[in-house]
């Protein structure tokens, strides 16, 4: 059968060190993980690859012309200081890298001079209109006079105004100086370093939320009735254990001009940063036939039996507790799901089974759970 290949060579590993005699010295349990023995719906299951992609992520530009002063300081691993780069993670609002701003902070210090002497010609103004109007009110000032204090008031009025636009403007490009985070983060990218001439069409970072991230994948035209916005979906990785649960948040309209599949999301909270951008994840979808009861087993969990040559075995726990002792079960094999194969006997649902680290370990021993 085509899962007898994918066992051989693991499992061949499993008989030499079910054959081996047991040390007099006592060791120390070994550390394993597990899984519970499941029941899906064979009937309808269609696996499908996604690659896990960061839910948002934006390349971060410059907006002032100049040479970069500055980059981010942090600790490296030794305790050296060193620029921000490629893994680093960074809180919203940190300054990430900064342009040079000796010819900014010149323009908003003329900015200010010129507010200054703009509002010292409005009072000026004021009093010479409060001082005609006096006079015009007793006839002392012609009318004129009066029209040409308003005239003067109001055009200083709006010198004030122009000269604070001018120390608004100059400094928000002082401001724009500095490259700041947008949103919590991973870097992922730096493209520039100390005395880079950068401008407004210069990439510096790139920034990636991890808090959620996605899996993207293909699904044909045969099978879009079982995609459905907000569904729940899991989703297993080959580098994690475990199973991850997300919903369906997008949909394409549109099938790939050249892959003729539609493109599929589904979001996953990912608090503890377990899933990793790039990461290669298994989804399974529904495929439209009637269901069929399967009892599975992750492939990893199934070794040779050490009773008999040519059969197939796994380790069960005795309880779900960190130390727990291990017993060989022989087991009858059906078809691969995806990363899971089908047992069709030798098994109940719900008993745990060791996945990982089948090969240091023999039938009797206490083992380690690892969460």
């Amino acid at each position: 059968m085509k899962w007898a290949s994918l066992l051989g060579a693991a499992s061949l590993l499993s008989v030499v060190a079910g054959c081996r005699q047991e040390a007099a010295v006592e060791k120390s349990p070994t550390p394993v993980r597990t899984a519970l023995v499941q029941v899906i719906d064979a009937g309808t299951a269609n696996m499908y690859s996604a690659n896990i992609q960061p839910y948002q992520q934006v390349d971060l530009a410059f907006k002032s012309n100049g040479y970069l002063a500055s980059i981010r300081q942090v600790k490296d691993a030794d305790g050296r200081v060193r620029n921000i780069d490629i893994g680093d993670f960074v809180t919203q609002g940190t300054v990430l890298a900064t342009v040079q701003q000796d010819d900014f902070k010149d323009k908003l210090a003329q900015a200010k001079a010129s507010l200054d002497r703009s509002q010292a010609e409005n009072e000026r103004a004021k009093l010479s209109y409060d001082r005609v109007t006096k006079l015009f009110a007793v006839g002392a000032a012609t009318k004129p006079d009066l029209d040409d204090a308003t005239a003067q008031l109001a055009s200083t009025t709006a010198a004030v105004a122009n000269s604070k636009a001018q120390v608004s403007e100059a400094q928000l490009a002082l401001g724009y100086c500095e490259l700041k985070a947008p949103f919590s983060g991973f870097v992922l990218k730096r493209s520039v370093d100390v005395g880079t001439l950068v401008g407004p069409a210069t990439n510096g970072f790139t920034l990636a939320d991890t808090r959620s991230v996605k899996a993207v994948f293909g699904v044909p035209d045969t099978a879009m009735g079982s995609v459905k916005l907000g569904s729940p979906q899991s989703v297993t990785t080959e580098a994690l254990p475990g199973t991850f649960s997300g919903h369906i948040t997008s949909i394409s309209a549109a099938a790939d001009p050249k892959s003729r599949v539609y493109s599929v999301e589904v979001r996953i909270d990912n608090p503890k940063d377990e899933l990793k951008a790039g990461m290669i994840a298994s989804i399974m979808l529904g495929g439209g036939r009637p269901n069929a009861k399967v009892m599975v087993v992750p492939l990893t969990a199934v070794i040779r039996s050490p009773e008999h040559k040519e059969g197939f075995a796994v380790f069960v726990t005795d309880s779900a507790g960190e130390a727990s002792k291990v017993r060989a079960q022989d087991v009858t094999l059906g078809d691969t799901y995806g990363n899971n194969i089908a047992v069709l006997s030798g098994l109940a649902s719900g008993e745990r089974v060791v996945t990982s680290g089948t090969t240091m370990i023999r039938p009797g021993e206490t083992v380690k759970v690892m969460p």
